[in-house]
């Protein structure tokens, strides 16, 4: 259990945030993390330029629960508290749910090119993120139901391709309102 806990993060899609700043929120990990390395996490979480935007920054008063903030905004906090421990494996566990999409991209990109060495198992229902998986595990009725690349999983039958054919013609059509300079609205 100890090398478990030291090893491997969990950030949950409903997290818990305290009646404290968001920077205490942020170290409540270990207190002696300085104001870089939380600034550092909060930009990878996609959440800093939020927080600069409050009146007090990062000494804003967090309610209960985390009521005056959004549930992006939870979420990516609670990613920041997780980020700024360093440790090898991380579990996201449904918790870039409430972020659009294109937050979802940052956080994941920001993730990648941090230059940290790192394992991330991401459970999602968005096959756009999933899609960017190394390797895709797919339950089924609390089984697992293929395994693969999407490229894989998306030629053959199953529940991956279903959702895929669905979420992808979405994100097709998105793509094209995009580039014909439509509106888009989350």
């Amino acid at each position: 259990k100890h090398w478990l806990r030291n090893n491997i993060g969990t950030i949950l899609q409903e997290p818990f945030l305290y009646t404290k700043t968001i920077s205490e929120n942020i170290k409540i990990v270990d207190d002696n993390i300085d104001n870089n390395r939380i600034q550092r996490a909060a930009s990878t979480a996609a959440v800093h330029k939020d927080i600069m935007n409050f009146n007090l920054g990062y000494d804003t008063l967090v309610g209960e629960k985390g009521v005056t903030l959004s549930g992006g905004q939870k979420q990516r906090i609670a990613i920041a508290r997780m980020l700024v421990l360093e440790k090898p494996i991380i579990i996201f566990d449904d918790s870039l749910s409430a972020v659009d999409t294109t937050t979802d991209v940052a956080i994941r990109n920001a993730l990648k090119n941090s230059g940290t060495e790192m394992t991330s198992i991401i459970i999602t229902h968005r096959i756009t993120t999933a899609k960017e998986a190394d390797k895709i595990i797919v339950i089924e009725n609390g089984r697992v139901a293929a395994i693969g690349t999407h490229e894989e999983l998306a030629n053959q039958d199953g529940l991956y391709k279903s959702l895929w054919e669905i979420q992808g013609s979405l994100e097709s059509e998105f793509i094209h309102l995009v580039k014909a300079g439509g509106e888009v609205h989350e």
